[in-house]
């Protein structure tokens, strides 16, 4: 009780910021959606799990919102992804001038990486943002979100939604959280493996051209591979915390975990609503590290925008906040956001199809492969001994037979568990990123 308390007063002390949630570019449909069915069943008597009160009835119960923030917070959570252009203006700007038909238009020019990689090479491109979403995590056999067919969102009928965004709607989850967290059963960290992508990320910080990385990911890898807490803005959350989704009290992250993994609803001890890992959900606040990006993309030499949509807002933005004379590469299945347009817009690159492999075309043109594979030995060594050790019996006898067994190859499913979040000693991996930063302080060819 105290504790709660005493998080209450801390954030009754804190400036008052201006909200910016995360929402998806279909919100304001899927809202009206939503509460199309709400209204079609609101004469109905809803049945409770568990015999326990709603969250939705709690809202009313400690009022700790009033009408007119309720209406604010619908109303960001449904803007236009473009703030300042509104449904109707872009409709008549969109009128005034016709668009031309897609065979009219140029093909997106491809071979970003060479350019890009002479001018790392050249010592050009000193402070590298790198902005990710889903699709640096395919390779270690995390599905995307949109993908036709392979995708999670097209994958949850299960869970009997009204539409697949919805299993990450806040106003949705404190109604029934149970589709949720079927599914952050198999969402927690710990069962994959990071691949080559994410250790080509690491392999940028020990170069020392890692200003930072901003991630759409909940998966973890870039934690597990060994990018810093400091080099890192999760801007989507991790599970590595858990709290009340509606009176934000702490809750222990592994009971938490427990409890999901065992078919349970944590709920929170202070107001009884459920508790729910600190991910941040469509409609909710985004992390207070993810305003790093004010200072961080101002400074940027390099934007480097890989395995995403852009499709969720307002994270999708940050690729527009760099200087106009700052280079933009695009390492993408397809081609997205301001990517689309034609002509591209000076300065900007795109390298089109797997990103696995746009990644080693670029590493070579670096002549960092062979220092990304040895990374990723010697931390795999580490993290998983008894694939590790499988891996090497292979190398031995296959090597004897002139068969090269890379560690891009071994298997991606951690061997310690859902546990096995953590790899290798804090230590071990702090003095190894420190020695190799010391060794090449600048760009390396």
């Amino acid at each position: 009780m105290s504790k709660a308390k005493s998080s209450r007063d801390k954030r009754a002390t804190q400036p008052a910021l201006s909200r910016v949630t995360r929402s998806s570019l279909s919100q304001s449909r899927q809202a009206d959606l939503l509460r199309s069915q709400a209204s079609e069943t609101s004469s109905a008597p809803q049945a409770q799990p568990s015999g326990r009160q709603s969250d939705s009835g709690l809202v009313q119960d400690l009022s700790l919102m009033s009408v007119s923030e309720q209406k604010a917070s619908a109303a960001r959570r449904g803007r236009p992804a473009k703030p300042g252009i509104s449904g109707t203006a872009a409709g008549s700007l969109a009128g005034s001038k016709p668009q031309a038909s897609p065979s009219a238009q140029p093909p997106v020019p491809k071979g970003g990486v060479g350019t890009i990689g002479r001018l790392i090479k050249l010592g050009r491109l000193r402070n590298i943002v790198v902005v990710a979403g889903a699709g640096i995590s395919t390779a270690s056999g995390i599905p995307d979100f949109r993908t036709p067919g392979t995708g999670l969102y097209a994958n949850l009928e299960k869970y009997n939604i009204p539409y697949p965004e919805a299993i990450f709607n806040i106003d949705y989850f404190s109604n029934d959280p149970r589709p949720f967290f079927s599914l952050a059963k198999d969402l927690y960290p710990g069962n994959r493996r990071p691949n080559y992508v994410h250790y080509f990320i690491r392999m940028l910080h020990q170069k020392g051209l890692l200003l930072r990385m901003y991630t759409q990911n909940i998966d973890g890898l870039e934690r597990m591979c060994g990018i810093p807490a400091d080099k890192l803005v999760e801007a989507h959350g991790s599970f590595d915390t858990a709290s009340c989704h509606l009176c934000y009290t702490p809750y222990p992250a592994e009971e938490a975990k427990s409890a999901i993994l065992s078919g349970a609803i944590p709920t929170c001890s202070f107001c009884q609503a459920t508790v729910k890992p600190d991910v941040v959900f469509f409609g909710e606040d985004l992390p207070q590290t993810y305003f790093q990006h004010t200072t961080d993309f101002p400074k940027a030499d390099l934007l480097m925008i890989m395995g995403t949509s852009l499709q969720i807002e307002p994270f999708a933005s940050l690729v527009n906040t760099v200087r106009s004379t700052v280079p933009r590469l695009l390492l993408n299945r397809d081609a997205v956001g301001p990517f689309e347009r034609r002509p591209l817009r000076r300065g900007d690159y795109v390298e089109l199809g797997d990103l696995s492999e746009s990644v080693r075309k670029l590493t070579q043109i670096l002549g960092w492969h062979q220092d990304i594979e040895e990374l990723m030995w010697s931390h795999e060594t580490r993290c998983v001994p008894q694939q590790v050790a499988v891996a090497m019996d292979q190398q031995a006898t296959q090597g004897r037979a002139g068969v090269e067994v890379s560690p891009s190859r071994w298997p991606q499913t951690c061997s310690l568990g859902a546990t096995g979040a953590r790899c290798g000693s804090e230590e071990s991996d702090a003095s190894e990123s420190d020695s190799m930063s010391t060794e090449s302080s600048g760009p390396s060819s």
